[in-house]
């Protein structure tokens, strides 16, 4: 009985480690440090996404001066005396063409990598200097998305202040407008039924 016992947790112990070595060839992660901070925004548009945790990259400053299609500010992160606060995700490799293309990667946005102390190498998106706009200002419904993401993830109560000091522009584009305010209050309420799989992790 001893012995079956043993081969099944050996087994199962293999089964686990095997399914570790599986997904690592099959997935990537990702710093988040804008509008997909929520998981409720990302797994939208990256259905596999799954909420790793968070954690600071000192040396850096997040700014808002990246020129969208939209001919608004969205995020960027630019080297500088702070820190930015991100969120991790790890999600299949298979899926990242879907995030490339609504973030515009090579239209705006360049892929760069991120040394994340906990999280290992993760990838994300720094501004083109092309796309570069000390003038601009966010959106609204934007800025909300990137405060949502902020309070989910619980980043320190004066970093969420300097963001919320922003400022911001109505999005004349009454649709679009209507359909972000209507994400981010949705994805608001939800909040409470999100489990929490990791752990936050300054560095």
């Amino acid at each position: 009985m001893v012995a079956a016992a043993w081969g099944v947790a050996a087994a199962l112990a293999a089964a686990v480690a095997a399914d570790s070595v599986a997904r690592a060839g099959k997935t990537i992660r990702y710093a988040a440090y804008g509008s997909n901070l929520h998981p409720g925004r990302l797994t939208r548009r990256v259905p596999s996404a799954r909420w790793l945790g968070s954690a600071s990259v000192p040396d850096m400053t997040l700014r808002f001066h990246k020129r969208g299609k939209d001919g608004s500010g969205k995020c960027n992160v630019v080297a500088g005396d702070g820190e930015v606060h991100v969120a991790v995700y790890e999600f299949e490799i298979a899926e990242k063409p879907l995030l490339d293309g609504i973030e515009g990667l090579g239209r705006g946005y360049e892929a760069a990598s991120l040394a994340v102390t906990g999280f290992g190498t993760c990838f994300t998106y720094t501004a083109a200097d092309t796309h570069i706009n000390e003038t601009l200002d966010p959106f609204g419904w934007y800025k909300q998305l990137v405060l949502i993401g902020c309070e989910f993830n619980g980043f320190p109560g004066s970093y969420v202040e300097e963001i919320r000091a922003v400022g911001h522009v109505l999005d004349p584009q009454a649709d679009r407008r209507e359909e972000n305010l209507r994400l981010a209050k949705e994805i608001a309420s939800s909040d409470k039924a999100v489990q929490r799989t990791g752990n936050r992790m300054a560095l």
